[in-house]
């Protein structure tokens, strides 16, 4: 799992069944600090996010498609299980 932001849409006219009726949305990782990463995925939208959000993403297949009940088999990694409202990190020091 990790926290993102929600930075675009994504739009695909021929797509595999387990889509259907479910938004794609670019969600850039970011970093403890809040910054990009620099890497990104393509999420299943289940929580009626949208761009700009803080977002909860479970990013690993088997745990994704058992929350789209497709399980075993299933074309999805990662899934937008939650909008962030706050994030506090204990200071280091």
């Amino acid at each position: 799992m990790y926290i993102g932001r929600v930075g675009g849409t994504m739009v695909a006219t021929i797509k595999d069944k387990t889509f259907a009726g479910h938004k794609l949305l670019v969600v850039d990782k970011l970093a403890l600090d809040g910054q990009p990463t620099g890497k990104y995925d393509i999420a299943v939208d289940i929580v009626q996010a949208g761009v700009g959000d803080l977002v909860l993403v479970m990013d690993e297949g088997n745990s994704a498609r058992q929350l789209l009940g497709q399980e075993p088999l299933g074309a999805v990694r990662a899934v937008i299980v939650g909008i962030v409202d706050r994030v506090d990190v204990e200071d280091e020091r």
